[in-house]
């Protein structure tokens, strides 16, 4: 059977569902967005005499639910007008809607009695064909659908999405034994060409892949900065973009996914996983746990609450500072300048590996803690294969989509070295899984195997060898183009490449690929071959992180300071002109 996926229905309107619903809408995709009614009316409800039986009071939570994504920051909706294809409704009035679904997305409350009351309900109306999932991160995905028809469980899997929707890229894909591949196989294809997701299978183990690892390593952190006494702005100076994170680092990404959404997802955590004594020393932290549950009883929930770790101060004069928390006093004091000599020799160098190569060599605060943070992670994630995954790969992809990362644990690895980074993990104290001096014992030095710089393989410990990686017949990779003779012209700034079937491929390759005119040139010349019959098609993209950073501000700024005015007015009418004839 083949699924397609016209209309949807998301249930639970809180911030994930609500953001889920409006992605959808994004990807095109008529939703309908459903909630409980309320069981009180509100003052101003009661004003306007009101009753809980009125439509515009049974619909306030979902409403609401729509109306905190319209206005969310960063946005929710590619634009207002997509908010057009979300309706609402709730639970009483309007769950019929889910016969006319083809997928139903459930994110309400993570407590598992009233999930089941919910699919006892879309199981009553579904169609034969629907596909019905559950955005669950803390709950078995198999429990959920226990007691419903065969078919409900041949159409049931978990669909974990990352918060926010529109900008994370992953989407953790969670079968159970009883759904059928085909429909695996439907929801993994939407998610990635529809919604442009990157797809990571995983096994239906407490918290997945991408939080699994996060937090067995998080709790690890959080022990390590109290017992060393590293401050929070000294933490998030070394956390970020200096060893491959985002600048959310580490405190400021706690305040962004809310503290006591943290506490909840560790104490959830904690019981399902009794066989992991790695993550459960640390998450049993007494320190930890005394600040984390300090910061949650005082209300002090992150970005939520205006403070966590940080606290937005507003000045006399109007403007917003953000004071950073005292981990030993729990009072907050203004911004202090965070300087260490290791983070200032590598701020300019683009290579990650390089980068932790400096940090893992240096002997400052900011080395000892890199050291221990890499190394621990690297160690945990090679203990949770196979528990979790069966290669590193699903690892690497959900951490890099789930949080943002330059590289994953393996990837790293492969990056620093693996044999030399197994020694150095040892005597620090951080001994990796047992497959891990297996592998090297066989003489193969990496967790990915490469030919000509493109990874084709990945080790698996069950095989005792590379695995082949499966790669779409679809997928076009520009170096291979180039390297096979499709390179048609190249200058400074970009290359011309036959991508076959009549289309050519203009690709920027200058810094972070701003515009300049041999960019402008390629693609006047592009367009020129294809008006004389050459190639009827064109494609202006790269595979580079970002697609450009704009026009290069640096030229402009010289050409203005040397009042080359007629350049700069050539510039931009030339640019206007050749974005008009690509329209």
């Amino acid at each position: 059977m083949k699924y397609h996926v016209h209309r949807a229905v998301v249930i639970g309107s809180g911030t994930m569902g609500a953001a889920i619903a409006a992605h959808l809408a994004n990807a095109g995709v008529p939703v309908t967005l459903l909630d409980i009614f309320p069981n009180q009316l509100t003052p101003q409800e009661e004003r306007q005499g009101l009753t809980l039986a009125d439509r515009q009071v049974k619909d306030r939570i979902v409403r609401e639910g729509l109306e905190r994504a319209q206005k969310s920051r960063p946005a929710s909706f590619f634009t207002a007008d997509h908010a057009a294809l979300v309706s609402i409704g709730n639970l009483e009035d309007d769950l019929g809607v889910v016969a006319q679904a083809d997928w139903v997305i459930e994110a309400i409350i993570e407590n598992l009695g009233i999930k089941r009351q919910l699919m006892e309900r879309i199981d009553a109306l579904r169609k034969p064909q629907t596909i019905i999932s559950t955005n669950t991160s803390g709950i078995p995905v198999f429990q959920i659908a226990e007691g419903r028809s065969e078919s409900f469980r041949q159409h049931f899997l978990g669909t974990h999405f990352f918060n926010p929707p529109r900008y994370l890229k992953l989407l953790e894909i969670i079968p159970t034994a009883d759904t059928l591949p085909e429909v695996v196989q439907a929801i993994s294809h939407f998610g990635e060409y529809r919604l442009g997701k990157g797809i990571v299978p995983a096994k239906d183990t407490p918290n997945f892949i991408a939080n699994r690892l996060a937090f067995g390593s998080a709790a690890f952190a959080l022990d390590y900065f109290l017992e060393n006494q590293y401050t929070v702005e000294e933490v998030d100076a070394i956390t970020g973009p200096p060893i491959g994170n985002p600048k959310t680092a580490t405190f400021r990404l706690i305040d962004l996914v809310g503290i006591d959404v943290w506490e909840h997802v560790g104490k959830n955590l904690a019981p399902a996983i009794p066989h992991d004594a790695h993550a459960l020393r640390y998450l049993h932290s007494e320190r930890v746990n005394h600040l984390i549950g300090t910061l949650v009883g005082r209300g002090s929930l992150g970005n939520k609450a205006k403070e966590g770790f940080y606290k937005e101060v507003r000045q006399p004069d109007g403007q917003k500072e953000f004071w950073a928390l005292n981990l030993s006093s729990m009072e907050y004091q203004p911004s202090q300048k965070v300087r260490f000599e290791s983070i200032g020799k590598v701020k300019d160098e683009e290579n990650l590996g390089k980068r932790l190569q400096v940090l893992l060599a240096a002997e400052d605060r900011a080395g000892q803690l890199v050291k221990a943070l890499t190394y621990q992670s690297l160690a945990y994630a090679s203990e949770r294969i196979p528990e979790i995954a069966d290669t590193p790969k699903p690892i690497d992809d959900a951490m890099r989509w789930g949080f943002g990362r330059e590289a994953g644990p393996f990837e790293t690895w492969d990056m620093l070295g693996v044999a030399v980074t197994v020694s150095a993990m040892k005597n620090a104290g951080f001994q990796p899984a047992a497959w891990v001096d297996e592998m090297l014992k066989a003489g193969i030095e990496s967790f990915y195997q490469y030919a000509g710089g493109t990874i084709t393989g990945v080790y698996n410990p069950a095989l005792g060898g590379y695995q082949a990686i499966e790669r779409p017949a679809e997928l076009i990779l520009l170096k291979e183009k180039k390297d096979s003779g499709r390179l048609v012209k190249r200058n400074p700034s970009a290359s011309l490449i036959d991508l076959g079937d009549g289309v050519a491929c203009v690709e920027f390759h200058t810094k972070m690929n701003v515009m300049d005119d041999d960019i402008h040139n390629m693609i006047i010349e592009a367009l020129d071959r294809i008006d004389a019959g050459e190639f009827e098609g064109l494609v202006v993209g790269n595979e580079a992180d970002n697609f450009s950073a704009g026009a290069n501000l640096f030229m402009v700024v010289m050409g203005a300071q040397s009042g080359m005015w007629d350049q700069l007015e050539s510039a931009v009418k030339k640019l206007q002109a050749l974005n008009m004839r690509m329209r």
